[in-house]
Formats: structure tokens, C-alpha cells, sequence
């Protein structure tokens, strides 16, 4: 795990802003105000121009059966080892459940067998890794969107915070904890869904068994892995580090979209 965190913290930065703008393998030069500055500028300019650029309802690219990649990179933790994750990856996730609180009007719990009954949506496309890699993938699972509309926003909510069972720092603060967010826009985007199938197959636990987040128009770092709770929120900078997300607390940019 120590090889993956220095491997990522060495991609700091963003490979998403403005052609990787203040990508740097040097955590003292990513810590630097005026550097944090410049990158939180490109941020903004980057999400602004594809906001008024691009539809709030384009799809990312999809891709045919004879472009599946032969294999698929497990990315981030590949066996989360809470001793709850554990028991429940033994017997099948048959008790395991997603909640759904926060600014919701209906909270709900959903087990794995009552996602499979919902309306799904499958779609091919590709994962694009910060770290330089991506492969194409057959996604299978329950548009966001719908599981958003059924349990009812609040007004004022703006942000679904996505927490996961994988820690991947023991810290005292639970900030150690892998979490994720996306504003509402692109919560409600189409291809926003939460997969349980990769290729025709449950998924395994390196990928995120038994549920996961496919965001298509974002970086793979946005691909919460290992879904226990998604948190309807007005605001994240109150939860850990403040920036909305474990990478992000950590250099990486809020919006990786691509």
C-alpha cells in the first residue's frame, strides 16, 4: 500500500488541468501556496469552460464488444481489510448494504439484490488512469440519478459524497478512509452509475465488489471503489482534509474531468 500512495503522490498535481498543468513529483513543491494557487485557478478554468462548452448530458465515448480490453488494471487498494468488508466479501455480500442519507427527504438501504431489480444501465468505455494507463471495460449497474430521485433532495443540496470501505492510511481521524464526491450535475449525468458487473461478470474484489462508482467524464481517481454510504451534502470542506475527496486532500484536483 506504501507503493501505491508514494506511486500516486509522485503524480500530484492534475493530469486533467489545462494539459497537466503543475503536475510535479515533488510533494514540497505541490504543498507550495502559490503553486496550490495556480492549480486551484486551472481547476476552476478547466470545469468552467466544459460546463460552457460541452452538454451537461454528453456522453463520454463508448465503445464496441470487439474493443473490451483483454485485461483490466486494478487500480488504487485491490482488498480493503476492514474485518467487516472481509466477513461480508466472504459470504457473497449477501448482508452487506448501501446507504443513502444526508439531504434526502426518503434515507435508504439497499441491499445488493434489490440494486439487481432496479432499471440498469451497460455501457463500454474507457478508464483513464492519472498514473498513464487505461483500458476499456463493459459496465453494468443502477443509473445514480435514479437512486438520487427516489430517495428525494432537500433543497440546498449540491455534492454526493461517496464513503468506501477501504482505508488506505490507519489514522486516528478516519481521514485515512477512502472517500469521493461529484456535484449534483454530474450525479444525474447518464453514464453516472453505480456498477456491480464488470464484463458480463459480478464484480471481483479488486475491482470494487460489490458496487462501485462509474463517473465516465472523470479520471479514474473519481471511480470510488468498495461503496458503503453516499452522503447527500450542500458542502465537503467540514469532512477530513477539506477538499472533497482522500487524493484530493492530498494534491489531487476536485474536478477531473476529461
Amino acid at each position: 500500500m506504501s507503493r501505491i500512495l508514494s506511486r500516486r503522490r509522485f503524480l500530484i498535481g492534475s493530469a486533467a488541468g489545462l494539459g497537466a498543468i503543475g503536475l510535479t513529483g515533488c510533494d514540497d513543491v505541490a504543498s507550495n501556496p502559490h503553486v496550490q494557487k495556480v492549480l486551484a485557478m486551472a481547476e476552476k478554468l478547466t470545469m468552467g469552460s466544459q460546463r460552457l462548452l460541452v452538454s451537461k448530458q454528453a456522453l463520454a465515448r463508448e465503445f464496441t464488444e470487439a474493443e473490451i480490453s483483454s485485461s483490466f488494471h486494478p487500480n488504487g487498494s485491490t482488498q480493503p481489510n476492514s474485518p467487516d468488508y472481509v466477513r461480508m466479501s466472504e459470504t457473497g455480500f449477501v448482508d452487506w448494504r448501501l446507504k443513502i442519507d444526508g439531504m434526502v427527504n426518503q434515507p435508504m438501504e439497499l441491499s445488493l439484490a434489490d440494486l439487481k431489480k432496479l432499471p440498469s444501465r451497460t455501457q463500454i468505455t474507457r478508464h483513464d488512469c492519472v498514473e498513464g494507463w487505461s483500458a476499456i471495460g463493459k459496465w453494468q449497474g443502477v443509473p445514480l440519478g435514479l437512486l438520487l430521485q427516489s430517495a428525494g433532495l432537500k433543497p440546498g443540496a449540491r455534492y454526493a459524497v461517496f464513503h468506501c470501505a477501504d482505508e488506505l492510511e490507519q489514522t486516528l481521524d478516519g481521514s485515512g478512509v477512502y472517500y469521493e464526491s461529484i456535484d449534483l450535475v454530474d450525479a444525474f449525468h447518464p453514464q453516472s452509475v453505480l456498477a456491480y458487473s464488470l464484463n458480463g461478470k459480478d464484480l471481483e474484489v479488486e475491482h470494487g465488489a460489490p458496487l462501485r462508482l462509474r463517473v465516465e467524464r472523470h479520471l479514474g481517481y473519481k471511480h470510488a471503489k468498495y461503496l458503503m454510504r453516499i452522503e447527500i451534502r450542500d458542502r465537503f470542506d467540514d469532512l477530513w482534509g477539506g477538499k472533497g475527496g482522500f487524493w484530493e486532500d492530498r494534491g489531487y484536483e476536485w474536478y477531473a474531468g476529461i
